[in-house]
């Protein structure tokens, strides 16, 4: 279904959920390349942009937490972009969408909408992609910091989880930014030129809010590295210092079972008639055992 809000002569029409029967309008209507209309059919391409003599044909991707506010997933956008209109379409109510209705909302109201131009209206959608992706960029590094408190608590399952799942989103923003640097480098390069006048410096915001969250994840990647390898050194060496306990015990533990075993054979050993040998050996034994652990003690092994 497409919607439509008249902003002067400019026109911005969303498609939410579009049908073959919209595609077919917009094929007929606008003659778009039909490759670009196959494209819009087709879910999570590879984020492009393509320029024609009168229009612009766009797919972004950017970062979104599922319901669960866990993990993050793609969210894919398709923008065509005239002189004159601005054809959004989208498979769901997420940023775009939202705004959409923001702005459908103010028309039925008869307020005033200052967007002059599709370069103008196109500035403000990306702007609004921008600003709630950076928001989540910043949450993604709350988690960091949530992860380098509880580095030291007695938590190690759920700190395991929490890296893991923290790793997971920062790969696939990685994946979802990278590809498309290039792209918004075409708009401050002029090889995007667009349909108004004096929209560099416009372009360029838009090119350091993505600059911006581009070293955030580079940033992030190191530090979720540099996290996970503490937390791994830190859980050997509590290994490391039970294993080094345990052994300590058993070579304390090893010289009274052989004293013990050599004492249950049934033959005749020295001591057997003396009613006092069970109490010499149990101090013999004590005292070994004190022996043993003063001479780690002088040697640091515990």
């Amino acid at each position: 279904m497409i919607e439509t809000i008249k902003m002067g002569r400019l026109k911005w029409h969303h498609l939410l959920n579009p049908t073959e029967q919209d595609f077919t309008y917009l094929l007929e209507k606008f003659h778009f390349h039909p490759l670009d209309i196959e494209d819009c059919r087709s879910v999570i391409q590879r984020p492009k942009i393509d320029i024609y003599d009168d229009y612009y044909f766009m797919i972004l991707h950017f970062p979104n937490f599922d319901k669960q506010n866990t993990f993050i997933k793609t969210r894919e956008v398709k923008i065509f972009w005239g002189e004159d209109y601005v054809i959004t379409i989208g498979k769901s109510h997420w940023i775009v969408g939202s705004m959409f209705m923001e702005y459908e909302e103010r028309e039925k109201n008869d307020e005033e909408i200052d967007v002059g131009t599709s370069d103008a209206l196109l500035y403000r959608i990306l702007e609004r992609l921008m600003s709630e992706s950076l928001y989540l960029m910043r949450k993604v590094g709350l988690d960091l910091e949530l992860i380098n408190r509880e580095l030291f608590s007695n938590r190690p399952v759920k700190i395991i989880e929490r890296i893991s799942v923290t790793r997971k989103n920062i790969i696939l923003i990685n994946t979802i930014f990278k590809p498309q640097l290039r792209l918004f480098h075409k708009f401050e390069t002029g090889q995007v030129s667009g349909f108004a006048d004096n929209m560099e410096d416009y372009w360029g915001n838009i090119l350091d809010y993505y600059q911006k969250m581009w070293d955030m994840t580079e940033d992030f990647e190191d530090l979720i590295e540099g996290l996970s390898k503490t937390f791994d050194s830190m859980q050997t060496n509590k290994t490391n210092e039970i294993i080094k306990i345990l052994t300590l015990i058993s070579s304390i533990i090893l010289p009274l079972t052989f004293i013990t075993s050599l004492y249950g054979m049934n033959v005749q050993l020295p001591l057997d008639d003396w009613t006092s040998a069970f109490w010499l050996l149990l101090g013999g034994m004590f005292v070994l055992s004190v022996v043993m652990i003063m001479y780690f003690k002088r040697r640091r092994w515990m």
